[in-house]
């Protein structure tokens, strides 16, 4: 299996340990709702909480994108790693919901702070032939400790929410160890900056969709790059769609009258398949152009969250599992690096930052409207919304491939 992502560095390898560590403590933020109506908050005060939690997702990737390109990757890993956990303790102790609110904001956004830099860092650390490996193989980090967390968050959370602050604060100061001891920051400088944004320009002028920044630390090299300002808002409508797995999933269970662990359990059925399928789908579909095989992934989890309506047993949550799940592990590692791909070498921090803006802003839209069209129209209405979406951005995200693989291609040659 792990032949896969044999040759990938030592460095990559450190940041896939570091966070299967990370997330065997991702306990809060799944059984959230669990621990909110333990706490006696209910209904429309609910959604105040998870939409902080949504908000901080929006601020984060934001200031973690300028802060790796401007002070390094690691020094913002470890700002985010230590503030996210300082976070936690706050939302546990916090005595109201809206100090539980914003506690909640805090832990997002101090822990959206780590994606933009570690992918930034894996970019770095390998070509851009290798990349989709590499963010495959931190996405399988990712369900790995998940699988574990899955069934380990079920049975602590039956024992006393405490448990689950206090598992993740000591796997997000874990982390952060294993980043301020096995890590070191990737050169950079003016001549690698000057490179890359030769290297841009030739792919400006090929395809009309390059861009530039001067050498500056803003986002407007991303806003001046036409391909990512319409590739990235299709992503983010997938990635709103699989959010949902991750909001409206447990409201549903809640509402067939299921328990906490039942969630845990089918957080459980994803990651393992994940951690079972991904090295050999990777390996099999590593060959193939990359935005087909994201649309028919997409299609897929829009697929398994549509039939999320149709269950009402363990049954059929886990068969709507199963299906989206498979359409995560087809688009593993994709998104991420054709992103990487259309970034400049200084500018990577920042492309990186508002693919995980996008993400942020999907995730909020989960949490709020994800949430208000569930128990304001009903359940249903979500479902088939969640359908249409997937299927219309998929289309659309084929109708690119064309332009994408010319801008990856220059990236393969640089």
């Amino acid at each position: 299996m792990l032949s896969t992502f044999r040759d990938l560095p030592s460095s990559v390898w450190t940041v896939f340990a570091g966070t299967i560590v990370n997330r065997l403590g991702y306990l809060v933020t799944p059984f959230l709702v669990f621990f909110l109506a333990s706490r006696g908050v209910t209904g429309t005060e609910t959604s105040y909480v998870l939409g902080a939690l949504g908000a901080g997702h929006l601020l984060g990737p934001a200031l973690g994108g300028v802060l790796a390109d401007r002070i390094g990757r690691r020094p913002t890993m470890l700002i985010g790693l230590l503030g996210a956990s300082l976070a936690q303790g706050a939302l546990f102790v916090a005595p109201g919901v809206w100090t539980m609110a914003a506690a909640a904001l805090l832990i997002s956004a101090a822990g959206a702070l780590v994606g933009p830099a570690s992918y930034a860092f894996m970019a770095d650390a390998v070509d851009a032939e290798r990349r989709q490996r590499a963010y495959a193989l931190l996405g399988w980090g990712v369900n790995i400790g998940t699988a574990a967390a899955g069934v380990l968050g079920g049975f602590l959370a039956a024992q006393g929410y405490w448990l689950l602050f206090a598992v993740d604060v000591a796997t997000m100061l874990v982390y952060a160890a294993v980043v301020a001891t096995r890590l070191s920051e990737p050169p950079r400088g003016k001549r690698a900056a000057g490179a890359a944004e030769a290297a841009s320009e030739v792919a400006r002028d090929v395809t009309g969709d390059g861009a530039r920044d001067g050498g500056g630390l803003g986002y407007g090299v991303v806003f001046r790059d036409r391909l990512a300002l319409v590739l990235l808002p299709l992503l983010g409508l997938q990635l709103f769609v699989y959010s949902l797995t991750e909001v409206a999933l447990p409201l549903a269970i809640q509402d067939s009258g299921l328990s906490p662990a039942v969630y845990g359990a089918m957080a459980a059925v994803n990651a393992i398949l994940v951690v079972v399928l991904q090295p050999f789908v990777t390996a099999r579909l590593a060959g193939l152009p990359q935005l087909p095989v994201q649309c028919a992934g997409s299609v897929l989890i829009a697929a398994g969250v549509a039939l999320t309506g149709l269950a009402d047993g363990v049954v059929g949550y886990t068969v709507s599992v199963v299906v989206w799940s498979l359409g995560e592990v087809a688009i593993a590692g994709i998104a991420a690096a054709v992103v990487a791909n259309l970034a400049p070498e200084h500018a990577r921090g920042r492309y990186q930052g508002a693919f995980g803006w996008t993400w942020g802003v999907a995730r909020f839209a989960a949490l709020t409207l994800g949430v208000t069209v569930y128990t304001g129209l009903g359940p249903a209405a979500l479902w088939w919304t969640a359908l249409a979406i997937g299927l219309l951005s998929a289309a659309a995200t084929l109708a690119l491939t064309g332009r994408v693989a010319l801008r990856t291609a220059h990236a393969l040659a640089a």
